[in-house]
């Protein structure tokens, strides 16, 4: 391809000097070109003998939709130098092409753009929603073409069946090829009009990368225009859209209300999207195997079929069902007439006959949701005693207290409830019923007249039980269904499909524990406007991602109770409202982590869940040392709370316990307590020892370290004091570089690393003794954490430590993040230095979340200390933190998870290093234990921050929590509880493999 040709062609006809290359394109030539100003246009070259109405349709509707609609992002033509849209003009070969120009988008194509999410596919489904509607009214005669990709004409694949070899797949496409053609009435009886016909994933640009929020940028390529229903149009948008998502119901649901928002649908054209996207498909597969019969040595033919064929025949969708999500997506009626039966519904409300015999006006409600309650203790198994006592805070004496609908609740524990393969995948929370707790064999009576649809014992692990569902009808004859769970099973040998129930008449009990799914007696009274795609699992639960469907499905049943809504309806806190008080009654400077932040409710282990339930997978939080809300330390604060809680100026037993197990992991040289509120008193209290013990303030610290947030403690943290509108180093202070072999000035080739970096303290020895400062000590994260999750080559702190002491100084240890276990095979990370601190610091791990410091140090620095005034700490020491630092050291031996850190952090490891050869943007894997660090980089190896932010938040999405940190926040942080299992670990892995595989394809 001679492109000086065309790009001389371009100077002449239109007079752009630009640089030219050559684009994909079936049969025509496409060019991008690059002016010399920057401004990028696409010269299009059709095939010779082209006919030229097809260009003039093309240019002709770009012009229409920019009259119609100049905000949406479909590409304007270039006219020549005369004015001309189009012009013919030889190419190399002197055949004549019809040539034109459009300007270039930005963007890249929708199948290269990543993450695809709803808020990006429902803008997808806009823009071509728009562009339906400014082309409705686009008229040419090229639109009534008569080709294989006019949806109207998919019939032609029935001729073509036995070109599929495969029994089952053509048993599949004469499936779809039947259904299309009882649709084709519906179909003809439609209005048509011009549409894009082609809004595959290659012809929508989408702008917007890393951290910056995606958009659709263009809409593209009319080559394939004509006229049809716009539902045809939308249908073979889904057809791309659905390929290869996780999700490809909820997509739907976005790109069906991302058009209807802006070329309103009606309920029939929603109903036609999957039957017709299906069509598309079968229409795609079957064309590509008549291209391999012609082309058997392409293999691409083949291989671009795969995408359609894992959707044709691995989603097991039920169209009536999907109907209903996308009517609901769409706020219509779920079905027709259901907008019907709940005017109905309301206008009767107060005239039904009393489910449980008597008026619930005055019964009260009691909350089993996330927020206010702790059924069940283990949110992800609910033994069947513990179901035996749910809401239990809540009896009166027998009277009758119902349960929310609309609430998120964990006591629906079990995996059944789950919709992923981990603990953090969606699963189902938000209660679909009200419900109404009373004593066990209480007798049930219809709030109004119904045939009996399903009555069964359901007897498995906390299922319903006994359960009927009843069939009604509105006079004007539409149906409608309600759902009464965990009776006594004897209703199944009374009553069968087919029975009448009259209005008022008695027809069923509560069933107790043993017999209604192990629940504490109450009746799940549901309602449901349809059983489409749900007869078989009747679900009383939904994903709280998908409330938008279910509350259309299964309205709130209030009126059938004769109760106003609001009563039974419940409502979790308002996460925007919460951050909304933190703006007004909070500094400006506590920040919130992540893009989109979470409120976080109840925890357990080393998940989290939020304000409707969603859990998360905590990677994070090193606080919570042995797990989120603990058993054991729940029992002992709860103990010691009933008794009492004093302080260090009484004796107490809890002191000298909690003392003795702290000293029985450390050196025997350490022998001396002091019990403070956090790591940053601690350490604070450490830099008194050091002036006290040493009679000079003189401070050597490595670069970025962290130690607290009081003064004392920020003089010596460079990542405090040296950040943006931080105060600088003090004058005592002395600075060091952090000894990372990977980016700093000794790398993990040098033998001598470990010295080289130990020496650079000689200097800021000399600076401080130059100023008149002395030297006190020398204090460092052991493994310097906000430095980036640092492991100093071993040697380097010995050699360190010996140069502070040869100046009079004493050697600090802060362990607040490495201590504990959490490196497994070593206690303390100075263990692995092989090195002997003189004040060892510990904070928040140590109280599992209950604010609680330890400074251990020799008995000649404490003696030296105590030359002083008095110390006194109110909290510190006090015999409730005492108790509770105990219990968590006494947990991590008695459960072994130093030992599961080691095991799990050797997992991790493994795990990272893989991924880091895998991609290019992983620098380095780093750590030990639980306390692991992965540097992402750009190609120039310089630090990745963007990128860092982008894979912390995208882990959010994917309901993961980790950090970053590093001089450029460029270093993922992982730190999990010591509890996380191997189920977490995979995760983890696996998620981030996939977010980095983004990252990649961009």
């Amino acid at each position: 391809m001679n492109l000086q040709h065309w790009a001389d062609a371009l100077k002449t006809h239109w007079g752009i000097t630009a640089d030219l290359c050559q684009l994909d394109g079936e049969y025509d030539l496409n060019f991008l070109a690059t002016a010399r100003d920057g401004t990028g246009y696409i010269l299009k070259a059709m095939r010779p003998a082209c006919d030229a109405w097809l260009v003039e349709m093309q240019v002709q509707a770009f012009q229409h939709i920019a009259t119609r609609a100049a905000d949406l992002p479909c590409p304007r033509v270039i006219p020549n130098q005369g004015g001309a849209a189009m012009l013919s003009i030889a190419d190399e070969n002197g055949d004549q092409r019809l040539c034109w120009i459009l300007e270039c988008l930005p963007g890249k194509c929708y199948a290269k753009a990543a993450p695809k999410t709803d808020t990006l596919i429902h803008e997808v489904g806009a823009v071509l929603g728009g562009a339906g509607k400014a082309l409705a009214d686009f008229e040419h005669a090229g639109l009534e073409r008569d080709f294989k990709w006019d949806l109207m004409r998919a019939g032609w694949i029935g001729s073509e069946l036995d070109s599929i070899s495969d029994p089952a797949r053509q048993s599949l496409i004469r499936e779809i090829d039947t259904d299309f053609a009882k649709l084709e009435p519906v179909m003809t009886a439609l209005p048509k009009q011009a549409i894009h016909n082609d809004a595959n994933d290659y012809n929508i640009m989408v702008a917007g990368e890393l951290t910056e929020p995606r958009r659709v940028s263009g809409l593209i390529d009319l080559g394939d225009m004509c006229a049809a229903p716009r539902v045809c149009d939308l249908a073979i948008a889904a057809a791309y859209i659905v390929l290869d998502h996780p999700d490809p119901e909820a997509a739907l649901a976005a790109l069906v209300a991302g058009y209807h928002s802006a070329y309103p649908l009606t309920p029939q054209e929603v109903d036609l999207v999957y039957p017709l996207l299906r069509t598309r498909l079968a229409v795609s597969v079957v064309n590509s195997t008549l291209m391999a019969i012609e082309n058997p040595n392409d293999p691409y033919v083949t291989i671009s079929q795969a995408p359609a064929w894992r959707f044709l025949e691995g989603h097991k969708i039920h169209p009536g069902l999907l109907s209903a999500r996308l009517r609901a997506a769409c706020d219509m009626p779920v079905v027709d007439g259901a907008d019907r039966v709940m005017a109905w519904i309301e206008a009767e409300r107060g005239g039904f006959a009393p489910l449980m015999g008597e008026d619930l006006s005055k019964a009260q409600m009691g909350s089993l949701s996330v927020e206010n309650s702790t059924w069940p203790q283990n949110p992800f198994h609910m033994p069947l005693e513990e179901a035996a006592r749910v809401g239990e805070e809540f009896e009166d004496g027998g009277r009758i207290w119902l349960g929310y609908y609309h609430e998120p609740r964990l006591i629906y524990a079990e995996p059944a409830f789950r919709k992923g393969p981990y603990k953090a995948s969606n699963r189902r929370t938000v209660h679909l019923a009200i419900d109404a707790f009373a004593p066990d064999f209480t007798p049930m009576f219809a709030p109004l007249a119904g045939e009996v649809f399903v009555v069964e014992n359901r007897t498995g692990h906390l299922d319903y039980g006994g359960v009927i569902i009843l069939r009604h009808e509105t006079p004007a004859g539409d149906p409608f269904y309600t759902l009464y769970g965990h009776l006594d099973p004897e209703c199944c040998d009374r009553l069968q499909p087919g029975d009448r129930i009259e209005k008022g008449a008695e027809f069923c009990r509560l069933g107790d524990h043993t017999m209604n799914g192990g629940w504490a007696p109450h009746v799940h009274f549901q309602l449901a406007l349809t059983t489409e795609g749900i007869e078989a699992d009747w679900p009383g639960v939904g994903d709280p991602d998908e409330m938008y469907l279910w509350r259309a499905v299964c309205p709130n049943p209030a009126a059938l109770l004769n109760l106003p809504d609001e009563k039974c309806c419940y409502e979790p806190t308002d996460k925007e409202t919460i951050r909304q008080g933190r703006r007004d009654h909070f500094g400006g400077n506590l920040s919130l982590t992540y893009a989109d932040p979470v409120m976080l409710l109840r925890g357990w282990k080393h998940h989290l869940f939020d304000e409707w339930g969603r859990p998360y997978l905590d990677a994070y939080n090193n606080v919570p040392h042995v797990g989120h809300a603990h058993p054991r330390i729940q029992v002992v604060a709860a103990d010691q709370l009933k008794r009492m809680n004093s302080n260090t100026r009484y004796l107490h037993p809890a002191q000298t316990a909690f003392a003795d197990k702290i000293l029985s992991k450390l050196p025997d040289h350490l022998e001396v307590c002091f019990f403070v509120n956090s790591g940053t008193e601690a350490n604070e209290l450490a830099l008194r020892l050091a002036r006290a013990h040493t009679g000079a303030k003189g401070m050597v610290t490595p670069d970025h370290g962290y130690h607290g947030n009081t003064t004392g403690a920020i003089d010596v943290s460079a990542y405090k004091f040296n950040a943006k509108g931080g105060i600088g180093k003090p004058d005592w202070v002395e600075l060091v570089e952090v000894a990372d072999d990977y980016r700093g000035s000794f790398k993990r080739d040098d033998p001598d690393r470990a010295q080289k970096f130990a020496d650079l303290v000689d200097p800021a020895i000399a600076a401080l003794q130059s100023r008149g400062h002395g030297i006190a000590g020398f204090i460092a994260e052991t493994f310097p954490s906000v430095g980036g999750q640092i492991i100093p080559p071993k040697g380097y702190l010995p050699a360190v430590y010996e140069k502070i002491r040869a100046a009079g100084g004493i050697c600090i240890a802060d362990e607040v993040q490495t201590g504990l276990g959490r490196l497994g095979d070593y206690y303390f990370g100075f263990e692995h230095q092989g090195a002997s601190p003189d004040i060892v610091v510990m904070g928040k791990p140590i109280g599992n979340g209950h604010p609680l410091g330890v400074l251990v140090t020799t008995r000649a620095i404490a003696d030296s200390f105590a030359q002083g005034p008095e110390f006194f700490s109110t909290f510190g020491g006090s015999t409730l933190s005492c108790r509770m630092g105990k219990e968590v050291l006494d947990i991590v031996d008695d459960e072994a998870l130093q030992e599961n850190a080691r095991h799990m952090g050797a997992d991790l490891m493994v795990g990272l290093k893989a991924l880091e050869t895998k991609h290019a943007c992983v620098g380095d894997v780093r750590g030990m234990g639980l306390f692991l660090g992965l540097e992402l980089i750009e190609e120039d190896g310089t630090e990745a921050t963007q990128l860092c932010s982008y894979v912390k938040n995208r882990m959010r999405d994917h309901r993961i929590l980790i950090g970053s940190e590093g001089p450029k926040d460029n270093i993922l942080k992982i730190r999990p509880p010591l509890t996380i299992d191997a189920e977490g670990v995979n995760m983890i892995l696996t998620v981030l493999d996939g977010i980095l595989l983004e990252v990649s394809a961009g």
